[in-house]
């Protein structure tokens, strides 16, 4: 079985599309788990690792406002940085991690706290609104495996918007083949 990673870019190569990551308390993993799969080149832009607050709001158009509020560890702050890491680096999707990885609670936010978010090119029924998703996670563990788990839980979620889209698109072929039925 292949690693989630490499189906993604797999099923991003098939196609025609592209990626790119946003990442915070990751800090270059997801990039470092796609970029590890061979013809990585083919699907994955680039990436931004906006660990500092900041970086969120002046590289990936983080609300200002919405930082100053809620800080980094939110789930419309997750959600605007695939936004952002979208449209900065011209890719069909963006997906982003936020969170804690510990080993102290940040922004009023436990250790474990944390938020993966995609951003892309949804289609009718993908049952997303605004253009956008977001998963909260609470996760145990140490550092390592916190940030770890949150880059599983990131690449999961593509992962499921793409095959579903795809099983979406082979239900409509096969409905077209046998008359509408």
């Amino acid at each position: 079985m292949s690693s989630p990673a490499a189906e993604v870019v797999r099923l991003l190569t098939v196609r025609g599309e592209t990626v790119a990551v946003a990442e915070s308390l990751t800090g270059g993993l997801v990039s470092a788990e796609l970029t590890a799969v061979p013809g990585a080149s083919k699907a994955f832009r680039g990436s931004v690792t906006a660990y500092v607050t900041a970086l969120k709001h002046e590289l990936l158009g983080v609300d200002a406002t919405l930082l100053a509020q809620r800080g980094a560890v939110d789930p419309q702050v997750a959600l605007q940085m695939a936004t952002g890491v979208r449209k900065a680096l011209g890719a069909d999707w963006g997906i982003a991690t936020t969170g804690v990885a510990g080993p102290e609670s940040q922004d009023g936010q436990p250790v474990g706290t944390v938020f993966v978010a995609l951003d892309g090119p949804f289609g009718p029924g993908s049952g997303s609104a605004g253009g956008g998703k977001v998963e909260p996670l609470r996760l145990n563990g140490d550092r390592a495996e916190i940030r770890m788990e949150s880059v599983r839980s990131v690449l999961a979620l593509l992962l499921r918007e793409l095959a579903g889209e795809q099983t979406g698109n082979e239900r409509a072929q096969d409905t077209e083949r046998n008359g509408g039925f």
